[in-house]
């Protein structure tokens, strides 16, 4: 394990929270959001990034948390503040936003992180006292010590990102607080890496982290691991990673994986394909404790993911990764995107066959949706049918495809999804699969989709 050095700067900043009268107290706000879709409903997970910055904050500050989602609200007077920090991603921006507004206008240190204030600071910044750019860890010596001096700059962004082997367990207890947190889901959040040196043209993560692919080391994680199996006192923990794309280093990934089959743990995360199609993988994937893996799939058209740049994915081996997962017992929600210019109404009909003739368990189907800061968005921007933040939940519709009218798209859109969960679709999908929450999710889908229009995604 590498020994930390404590840097000049690191000293200068314990020496002035000494030197403080009385610690700064900070109003931490998770926003709900004001989409019209199945977002923040139900139960949620908790915010594992926000948790971070609680545990960091902590150490000098007086912490308050505050998660709209589980119906938690921000207090209208904000005296007993000092600083009100906000994580936002786009689609719940406005309510972020809102929420910076009226802390700014009663004269309070306001601080916006997160996705969106990261790839719109030049927007973020009218909100806020400061925006942080990216990850707070890697700019927290400076912000801390602005903070304590009352002498804030407008952006705090890293010239470099700090090695993953200081990043801190997340104290839980500040989520825990809130008689409202049992409707945090019972999967504990962790993580292990970060970054995704992929570059898919729709996503964000390149634009935050570069082509840089950090990571904890292995015995961090297992620790971390033990941890909450020593405090929930029981093996059999659900774990959910939060990682980007968890299996970008091979070595890494298996290595880790084989530690975990030690601790009968089970886990769930967000994978890519670049080497599911090998066997041995899912083998120890399943025997590591992996119930269900999240895959994006996105196309069945190998035009569209030449064109998204998805080239972790290749078609010829879509049915070996399903396969090699189904026979070691690991369930799939698998994500699929459609509003590409090459979508067509045959690409809604070679997607249901191939999630029923392949038994995806959990198929969730998206509309592409440009997200600002990305190459995709730059390139689509003079085809957006609007810029209302609330809407960019990838349930609404963006642009027209050129291929197919908005109303030919619309009605196979809800077509698909009405008969994917259709009951004697799910029976074909999941017989004989184990009774669980999937099950459960796929009953409930039922009943969702049942109900959708064409016009709910306007």
């Amino acid at each position: 394990m590498p020994l930390e050095t404590t840097t000049d700067s690191e000293l200068q900043l314990q020496r002035l929270a000494a030197e403080e009268k009385s610690r700064k107290k900070w109003l931490l706000v998770q926003p709900v959001s004001n989409t019209s879709m199945m977002v923040d409903s139900g139960t949620v997970s908790m915010p594992l990034n926000l948790l971070m910055v609680a545990t960091l904050a902590g150490e000098l500050f007086d912490i308050t948390f505050i998660d709209e989602r589980l119906g938690d609200r921000v207090p209208q007077d904000l005296s007993a503040y000092d600083v009100v920090a906000i994580t936002s991603r786009t689609l719940n921006a406005t309510k972020a936003y809102a929420i910076a507004d009226r802390a700014k206008a009663q004269g309070k240190i306001v601080l916006l992180g997160g996705v969106h204030p990261t790839m719109l600071h030049d927007e973020a910044t009218a909100h806020a006292t400061s925006v942080v750019y990216g990850e707070i860890e890697s700019v927290w010596t400076e912000l801390a010590t602005d903070i304590i001096l009352g002498n804030m700059k407008p952006v705090y962004r890293a010239s470099t990102l700090k090695p993953m082997t200081s990043m801190r367990r997340p104290n839980f207890g500040y989520a825990m607080q809130t008689k409202n947190a049992k409707r945090y889901s019972s999967r504990i959040p962790i993580l292990a890496t970060k970054g995704c040196p992929v570059g898919c043209n729709f996503c964000t993560t390149p634009t935050i982290y570069g082509k840089n692919y950090r990571y904890r080391e292995i015995d961090f994680v297992l620790d971390e691991m033990r941890y909450h199996q020593e405090r929930l006192g029981k093996e059999k923990v659900n774990f959910s990673f939060m990682d980007d794309n968890i299996s970008f280093r091979p070595k890494y990934f298996t290595e880790l994986l084989e530690g975990m089959a030690k601790l009968n743990v089970r886990w769930n995360a967000n994978i890519s394909m670049n080497f599911l199609h090998k066997p041995e993988i899912a083998e120890l994937a399943g025997r590591s404790g992996c119930d269900l893996m999240s895959i994006g799939f996105e196309s069945l058209n190998p035009e569209t993911l030449k064109s998204v740049h998805k080239g972790s994915n290749r078609l010829d081996n879509y049915e070996t990764v399903v396969s090699n997962l189904h026979n070691n017992g690991v369930a799939i929600q698998g994500y699929f995107m459609f509003g590409f210019d090459n979508d067509s109404e045959e690409s809604f009909q070679l997607t249901y066959d191939f999630i029923l003739q392949n038994r995806i368990e959990f198929p969730v189907f998206s509309l592409v949706t440009p997200f600002p800061g990305t190459p995709y968005y730059d390139e689509m921007k003079p085809r957006l049918r609007h810029f209302d933040w609330d809407k960019y939940d990838t349930y609404h519709y963006m642009f027209e495809p050129k291929g197919i009218t908005t109303d030919t798209f619309l009605s196979n859109f809800v077509k698909l999804q009405q008969e994917v969960y259709k009951p004697r679709a799910i029976m074909k999908r999941m017989q004989g699969k184990p009774l669980n929450w999937v099950w459960l999710a796929n009953i409930m889908m039922n009943r969702f989709t049942s109900k959708l229009k064409p016009e709910i995604y306007l």
